[in-house]
């Protein structure tokens, strides 16, 4: 059973998160009222997961981010971002943290974010040392618009970057989420040319039991016949991810700056923070259903 440790300075944010966990019945939920206390739970019984707040006594969230990525890197950090902390929150994603959930929106996305961080964590660790043997290679997949290819894709990559060492742990799981988020925009908003209103909606049908906008789109030709195109191109120096859908494309000019902490609590935008802070660069080509993923090597230790 997954274990997940809530930290939070506050009961009342304590239990808020908790109740929403509980919600899910194979989660195991256990507590900490600040990053330093977080730390000694940590040492004693690890968790799959570390949920946190990020203003907090003794050590705080961004101090827990980066203290968890040096000493537990398979451990990853989620944050829960308050109005008021969005470049606090930016910060902590650049130094390991794996994804981040507003509180104002902790009903509708924690859940969602806490099963897709946990999917992609849970990728294969035990990896060969393949990297001084590698020149170069190039695999190119033709999906169908089918959302459950998704993660067996993402832990496949995952997996061919971990064996190859293009970086640590914490830096395999980030190129995961990263991944994650660009296969969800091609299938969802690329293929099946659904907002992110309507794609919360219609989960939120679908666990109803009533009809949703995903499901009847997936039903017509014009969206359910369409591809999605994946390349993948390693060398020594650089792996190169490139997914291309067969929608109408966007203009990512468009959205509002994600890199921007003012726009953090903004729904759209999230998924391109997070591919442009887990990866070294992120291209888009015109008219915008097409993008590429740059990982380059770490820097190995001397």
């Amino acid at each position: 059973m997954p274990s997940v440790l809530v930290v939070d300075d506050s009961a009342v944010d304590r239990r808020l998160a908790g109740g929403l966990l509980a919600k899910n019945p194979d989660l195991e939920i256990r507590f900490a009222n600040n990053g330093a206390e977080a730390l000694q739970l940590i040492e004693a019984h690890a968790p799959d997961l570390v949920l946190t707040d990020l203003q907090m006594p003794e050590l705080d969230g961004l101090e827990l981010t980066g203290t968890v990525r040096a000493r537990f890197p398979l451990i990853p950090v989620i944050l829960m971002t308050a109005h008021g902390s969005e470049e606090i929150a930016v910060r902590a994603l650049q130094r390991g943290a794996a994804s981040y959930v507003p509180k104002s929106r902790l009903a509708t996305e924690l859940l969602d974010t806490i099963e897709t961080v946990l999917n992609v964590a849970r990728a294969d660790r035990h990896h060969e040392r393949l990297a001084e043997c590698l020149v170069q290679g190039h695999t190119v997949y033709e999906l169908p618009t089918d959302g459950s290819l998704i993660y067996p894709l993402v832990d496949h990559c995952q997996q061919i970057v971990s064996r190859l060492r293009f970086c640590d742990d914490t830096g395999r799981i980030r190129v995961g989420i990263a991944l994650e988020e660009a296969l969800v925009n091609a299938v969802y908003h690329g293929n099946l040319e659904l907002t992110s209103q309507q794609m919360r909606e219609s989960r939120e049908n679908g666990a109803r039991g009533a009809p949703n906008l995903m499901q009847e789109r997936l039903s017509q030709p014009k969206y359910r016949d369409r591809h999605i195109r994946v390349e993948l191109a390693l060398s020594r120096p650089e792996a190169r991810f490139t997914i291309r859908d067969e929608g109408p494309g966007f203009d990512p000019n468009s959205v509002p700056d994600p890199t921007d902490p003012a726009n953090l609590e903004r729904e759209c935008g999230r998924g391109l923070l997070l591919m442009r802070t887990f990866m070294d660069e992120v291209h888009f080509q015109p008219p915008g259903n097409q993008v590429t993923l740059v990982k380059r090597r770490d820097p190995q230790p001397a």
